[in-house]
């Protein structure tokens, strides 16, 4: 049966009972997602005019990677991306204090 295949976020937003709002859901979940993770691990201080055209083909990418990701775990994965970035930063700025205070 295909509900059994699908990811845990399609599941979560029930994309077999209402497909539009479903992969909506899913669409805003992941692009969400993306940009979190780009703003943790990636992310520099560019002009405006950049930071559209980039944040423009994240949006882009993000189709593709809905359609993908009604079966494949991308949400779940750009979540652990997520968790691992920001306990990166959190012990990058830890060593930091460390580092200045002694």
């Amino acid at each position: 049966m295909v509900t059994e295949r699908l990811s845990f976020f399609a599941s979560l937003f029930r994309v077999e009972e209402n497909p539009t709002l479903g992969m909506w859901l899913l669409y805003i979940t992941i692009i969400a997602l993306s940009i979190l993770v780009y703003k943790l691990g990636f992310a520099k201080k560019l002009p405006l005019l950049k930071s559209v055209v980039i944040y423009f083909f994240l949006a882009a990418g993000s189709t593709v990677l809905t359609f993908l990701g009604i079966f494949l775990p991308v949400a779940e994965g750009l979540v652990v991306a997520a968790l691992i970035l920001i306990i990166y930063k959190i012990r990058l700025r830890s060593h930091k204090k460390e580092e200045f205070s002694s």
